[in-house]
């Protein structure tokens, strides 16, 4: 007879041991940082490869505590998912046929977690990066019984909701992204098509081969593309009846399979999204709980100095990089004017930090200065001045008119060309 240990909870499951240990909170924040190596001794570099360096502050990543409790969620979430599916137990290759359900599961007790949030303000990022704690997103087992020859295990998966919000293109992103992850051509035969002309048949064939391969969680980001925005004239006819949302399901069979599967897949699954979306999306639930199981997380924006994460530690370590000879104190004054011109964006910030580091490296005297974050914002970052006003105004009003362009990729791709980097 084995003796289980009592200090591992997951004991005796071979889909379980792929995934590391079961670090702490502090050990996972330690994990989930990321420092480009500081510029000290570039005073003497020149001013155009100092300028190379200056790009890799598109890495730096300070993790929040919304964040690391977004760490746990997963990390639970998908070892807990695993519990029922373990290789060992009989009846488990019934449960990844779909001939059986797992045990005392129910529409309410779905495993789920919901992280929303403004555009720019981290919430892909951090889930990309709890994501990556794994120590890999693809395990192959050697051997596997029921199965022959080695099989592969996918810990996790995460696409982004195509735009147009329609099944043939979300059945088309999954199925790419599990050949892209996998390194197989599995789904070979639905791509070459032009057209998937049965969308939910594409998307229950690879729900079957995501369960047979022992998915561990799959995320969904920008649901907000499962709807479409109002326009302006219908959003402001309906302020009559405040309770209906701006958004309006694109395609009705493409939410119905996802909000159907939760009831029959059997990984856990994580949506994200901006606020609009999130809310649009809990109203498609029969109930929240379906959401709720591994809780809510909420990324917001920097609002003021006195936030002990943003002044210190977000500033306190970003001032560390700055690659002209003479460096700016960051006071104060400083971090009311960062807040002023971003709207405490932590993704804008960031774009203006390097953009001011680039305007000052284009003057003689070769010092960060005040004025520079201004000059920055109005040289490249004037495409966000719109939004970001609207931002900072919280005037509901306004902020109707740049919802959806804050919202998409667009401006950002207009901020990443002046910048000359297109990942920023």
């Amino acid at each position: 007879m084995n003796t289980p240990d009592l200090f591992n909870p997951y004991d005796n499951n071979i889909l379980i041991r792929g995934l590391g240990p079961i670090l702490s909170r502090e050990e996972k924040a330690a994990k989930l940082i990321d420092l480009p190596y500081f510029p000290v001794g570039l005073e003497s570099a020149e001013r155009h490869i100092r300028l190379h360096h200056l790009a890799r502050i598109r890495r730096y990543h300070m993790p929040r505590q919304v964040e690391c409790r977004l760490a746990d969620s997963i990390d639970i979430m998908v070892r807990e998912g695993y519990v029922d599916r373990n290789p060992s137990v009989p009846g488990t290759i019934n449960l990844i046929n779909g001939v059986a359900k797992i045990r005392h599961q129910s529409p309410a007790s779905v495993a789920a977690c919901a992280v929303g949030g403004p555009a720019g303000s981290g919430k892909t990022q951090a889930i990309l990066r709890c994501l990556g704690l794994f120590p890999s997103q693809v395990i192959t087992h050697e051997n596997l019984p029921p199965f022959l020859g080695p099989h592969p295990q996918v810990v996790w998966m995460s696409i982004d909701v195509p735009s147009s919000g329609k099944a043939v293109d979300l059945a088309r992103a999954l199925m790419l992204e599990w050949d892209r992850v996998t390194g197989t051509d599995r789904f070979a035969y639905w791509l070459t098509k032009e057209v998937i002309k049965n969308p939910i048949q594409a998307l229950d064939e690879w729900k079957q081969v995501a369960s047979t391969h022992f998915l561990g969680v799959l995320h969904f980001d920008e649901v907000q593309n499962f709807f479409k925005l109002l326009s302006l004239r219908e959003r402001r006819n309906k302020k009559r009846d405040r309770a209906k949302s701006d958004l309006s399901v694109v395609e009705d069979q493409c939410l119905k399979w996802i909000l159907t599967s939760l009831n029959s897949w059997s990984w856990p699954t994580i949506f994200s999204g901006t606020p609009d979306g999130m809310g649009a999306l809990g109203q498609r639930m029969s109930t929240l709980q379906r959401l709720m199981s591994y809780g809510s997380h909420n990324f917001t924006l920097f609002e003021d100095v006195s936030d002990p994460y943003f002044s210190d530690e977000f500033m306190y370590m970003l001032e560390k990089y700055q690659y002209t000879k003479g460096k700016l104190v960051v006071d104060e004054a400083l971090k009311r004017k960062i807040l002023d011109l971003t709207a405490g964006v932590p993704r804008i910030i960031i774009a203006l930090w390097i953009a001011a580091n680039r305007v000052a490296l284009e003057r003689p005297e070769d010092h960060l200065r005040l004025s520079d974050f201004d000059e920055a914002f109005e040289s490249y970052l004037s495409p966000l001045a719109p939004a970001v006003g609207a931002l900072r105004s919280k005037d509901p009003n306004r902020l109707a008119h740049y919802e959806d362009m804050v919202g998409d990729g667009s401006i950002w791709n207009q901020v990443a060309s002046r910048l000359g980097n297109s990942n920023i």
